[in-house]
């Protein structure tokens, strides 16, 4: 039976988009495709039924207390009946980058709104990240955990005195709020501190013992989230959402909600650096405690579909009247690379390239020195695309002419074919030595496709993860190179320019595999329905690109063989 490199070609491209799916799948806490293992049930999204109580600020979801315990804080006494909700005063502040609501009842940001990050779905809203009203309960808390003689000590479901309250930025590039509680014998003092063009939060927390007794507070750092699926989620653009840390000893450590779910979430407990995260989607929130400072890293369940991931600090043995201070940063803002390199190490890894990050990497940096010069994130896709080519024009070239030459061959094969169509054996065997006759690889036009095929699955994770293209636009129709194409245009030109491609290949002898060779463009092209519109738009100019290449390499060695 005669052996067509088409074939191989399209099988290899099937078997990679298939792959890449089963990657991302994974990657993003997915079952995987070939997995028998039913997939972890995974709480509807937007139910606001779903939305715990333990979320709200009032919540004594505490560090400490086991979770069906949740409302106690570790060694208080019980109490004899549930006491009013507190009163709350909330203090909002505005900065040139974001929008943050803080509730006085336990010093908590119970909204903040990315001002220069439309919303996915409503272009006249921003981004909102913590929140506790919306789709997605995301809170992120402090609080110390221990008791002395005098009760219970302050943690985010005490309510403070709004002490200052800067809610613009001033002179000096900076917003204060100062907040103040005093509870177990112990005052608290929470400074949250904002500044211009910075997502960077500075949480400072004092602790004085105002009682008799010396105390052992420790302080703990918490991110809460709910289990839900994020509303921009969907079958063919699943994004990962959940707890992710890092340590210099264990490195990056990626979580999942199903794992503390079921209680085996494998991660380090200890450490004296790095920070603790919540991830999602193009945006995430770290806590980041202070450097050398001993902490137990946690992960639990709060609440039915509420989990979280925090820090516990121990603050050593406070004598009456002494006071002790810790400086924390909480980041809450985009995955830009480059921003998070600059705050602490490993943060810039919540930007996940998945298993091609060493050629991710790369090629997005080239993405931002062509942006730098062009302005434009579509015309940086284009212009990679150029370079690529040119990068790998030789090893086209020779694919080309390998498959140029099998073009001028094909009417010798279908003479083959015709001859000893009742023989397949000699059919091959006569088919081999034309190959060798006329020094031809029927596998070399497999190689350009080969070749470019981890840049194309680098460049898919590059897009899927860079929030400098979220929202992007290109031109007229693409206003968001990380979104499909709402009307198919790239798809449909894709199709087009793969139907060129086919003709322009050696045309298979077999009528069976012609037909199918012409329906595959069609098929590839409905996949590329659901891809994101820059990754599209890469392959379309690769396809043009190729082309051209190919058409004259083809044209030369037609009229070679026709003198």
């Amino acid at each position: 039976m005669e052996f067509n490199k088409r074939t191989v070609l399209w099988i290899v491209f099937a078997i990679s988009l298939i792959v890449l799916w089963n990657n991302w799948m994974v990657a993003n806490g997915k079952q995987s495709l070939f997995s028998a293992q039913p997939p972890a049930q995974v709480a509807q999204q937007n139910k606001p039924a779903d939305v715990p109580a333990a979320a709200q600020p009032g919540s004594a979801a505490v560090p400490g207390a086991p979770a069906a315990a949740a409302t106690a804080v570790p060694g208080a006494p019980a109490p004899a009946a549930a006491p009013a909700a507190p009163s709350s005063q909330v203090v909002t502040v505005t900065t040139d980058v974001v929008k943050v609501d803080i509730d006085s009842v336990g010093g908590v940001i119970k909204r903040l709104e990315l001002l220069h990050y439309p919303d996915h779905f409503d272009k006249t809203r921003n981004q909102v990240l913590f929140n506790v009203n919306g789709p997605n309960v995301y809170l992120g808390q402090t609080g110390l955990i221990g008791t002395s003689a005098a009760g219970v000590l302050p943690n985010h479901t005490t309510p403070f005195t709004v002490k200052s309250a800067q809610t613009t930025l001033g002179g000096n590039n900076q917003a204060q709020v100062v907040l103040e509680a005093e509870q177990g014998g112990v005052r608290l003092t929470k400074t949250l501190t904002f500044r211009k063009g910075d997502y960077l939060i500075g949480v400072r927390h004092d602790v004085t013992n105002i009682s008799a007794a010396p105390v052992q507070p420790s302080l703990y750092l918490q991110l809460q989230h709910d289990g839900n699926k994020p509303a921009t989620d969907s079958w063919f653009m699943p994004s990962y959402t959940g707890p992710t840390l890092y340590t210099d000893a264990d490195k990056y450590q990626k979580l999942t909600f199903e794992e503390i779910e079921k209680g085996n979430a494998d991660h380090s407990t200890k450490a004296d650096n790095g920070w603790v995260a919540l991830s999602q989607h193009f945006f995430v929130s770290a806590f980041i405690p202070a450097d050398k400072a001993p902490r137990d890293i946690f992960t639990k369940k709060i609440a039915n579909n509420l989990y979280a991931i925090g820090t516990v600090q121990s603050l050593g043995t406070v004598a009456p009247g002494a006071t002790v201070s810790t400086d924390t940063r909480l980041y809450s803002g985009p995955q830009d690379e480059q921003i998070l390199e600059t705050i602490t190490p490993g943060l810039e890894l919540v930007k996940d390239y998945g298993m091609l990050t060493v050629i991710a990497k790369p090629i997005f940096w080239v993405m931002t020195q062509l942006y730098s010069m062009l302005g434009n994130w579509g015309w940086t896709i284009v212009a990679l695309t150029i370079l690529i080519k040119l990068a790998f024009f030789p090893l086209s070239a020779a694919g080309y002419r390998s498959m140029a030459k099998m073009r001028v061959v094909t009417p010798k094969m279908q003479a083959i074919r015709e001859r000893y169509k009742s023989d397949p054996a000699k059919m091959q065997q006569a088919t081999m030595e034309l190959y060798k006759t006329e020094k031809i690889n029927p596998l070399g036009g497999c190689l350009p496709i080969l070749v470019q095929m981890p840049v194309f699955f680098a460049l898919y994770w590059v897009l899927q993860a860079s929030v400098e293209m979220r929202g992007a636009p290109w031109i007229g129709w693409i206003q968001d190179l990380t979104q499909p194409d709402p009307y198919y245009i790239l798809p449909v030109i894709y199709a087009v320019s793969m139907y060129i491609t086919t003709k322009l290949n050696p045309q298979p002898t077999d009528p069976v595999q012609a037909k199918m060779m012409l329906f595959m463009p069609i098929a590839f092209s409905v996949v590329f329905f659901f891809f994101p519109s820059g990754l599209v738009l890469y392959w379309v100019v690769n396809n043009i690109l190729s082309i051209a290449q190919q058409w004259v390499i083809t044209r030369k060695f037609e009229s070679a063989a026709a003198k």
